[in-house]
């Protein structure tokens, strides 16, 4: 077969987190910044397709389905590519740590540090990109791919904390499914379409990425910083004054308001209803799981 079974995937798993455990640190923080800029990639090809749809079109399944589906480029880079993600992480780290591999200790020194990384990386991206000034027409107005990442940015830190919560559980068992799918298959193909419908179910559902929103909510601070009295002009925003976009607009929102829930909601969706469900179904010691769990501690 050119795939693993679910079993075997469950092995994989648990032994790649053990890996992720006692990675140096030096090395988890770089790939976990190149996961935060890979990430950020997808998040601005998807700010861009998603921009300059006529009105009876922006809020369209159809739009929605391309902004998903160009998104999920930057999961396929992480994956094939090479890098640690948050999200990713949450699925491989619990199912390593259920199964006696990795420490608990281990698991919070990887997702400590790789968020750090990837938030980096976020606003490492977010800076190149800014600088490059396509958000922004030459009168300092705001282009059309300007307004679509303020509005982005707008929706998700409007959000409610329960809502932000939720939809993040509903993100990440959909990201770390497109995970455990691509660590099934044996050939770059195979996980290029592993990693495509998942991610782009989550997106277009609308659900909540902490990491994307590292790069989402920042572009939209840093616009909307940079030229508050351009947000008002924009209608379709619907930003009273400059002072209303400032109050809206910071990181103070940034953390509270959405990476908090968000990172916990993300938590629970990889994993409790990934890992630990897939640990418990093939991993546990008890009748026909015992043998699967004792080649993964081989």
């Amino acid at each position: 077969m050119n795939f693993l079974s679910p079993a075997e995937v469950a092995v994989a798993a648990a032994n790649a987190g053990k890996g992720k455990s006692t990675m140096g640190i030096v090395k988890l923080f770089l790939l976990g910044i190149l996961a935060g800029v890979y990430i950020g990639f997808g998040a601005n090809l998807a700010t861009t397709v998603g921009a300059g749809w006529t009105a009876e079109w922006a809020n369209s399944g159809l739009n929605k389905f391309a902004f998903g589906a160009v998104f999920s480029v930057g999961l396929m880079m992480v994956v094939i590519g090479g890098s640690e993600l948050f999200t990713g992480n949450n699925m491989f780290l619990t199912i390593s740590a259920l199964n006696g591999q990795a420490t608990w200790g281990g698991l919070l020194y990887n997702w400590v540090v790789v968020w750090i990384a990837n938030f980096v990386g976020s606003i490492l991206l977010v800076g190149i990109v800014f600088a490059g000034a396509y958000y922004c027409n030459a009168d300092g107005s705001l282009s059309a791919i300007g307004v679509k990442a303020v509005a982005i940015a707008k929706g998700k830190l409007g959000l409610t904390w329960s809502q932000a919560f939720f939809r993040a559980i509903g993100c990440n068992w959909l990201v770390c499914m497109a995970v455990w799918l691509a660590l099934a298959s044996k050939d770059v193909v195979g996980k290029i379409l592993a990693i495509f419908f998942p991610i782009m179910a989550f997106v277009t559902s609308g659900f909540e990425h902490s990491v994307a929103n590292m790069y989402f909510i920042p572009m939209g601070i840093q616009i909307a910083s940079a030229n508050p009295d351009a947000v008002v002009a924009a209608e379709s925003l619907g930003m009273a004054s400059p002072e209303a976009v400032t109050a809206l607009f910071n990181y103070g929102n940034c953390f509270v308001s959405n990476l908090i829930p968000v990172t916990l909601g993300n938590i629970v969706g990889g994993g409790l209803f990934v890992a630990a469900f897939y640990w418990f179904a093939f991993l546990k010691k008890d009748g026909s799981s015992a043998s699967a769990s004792k080649s993964a501690k081989a």
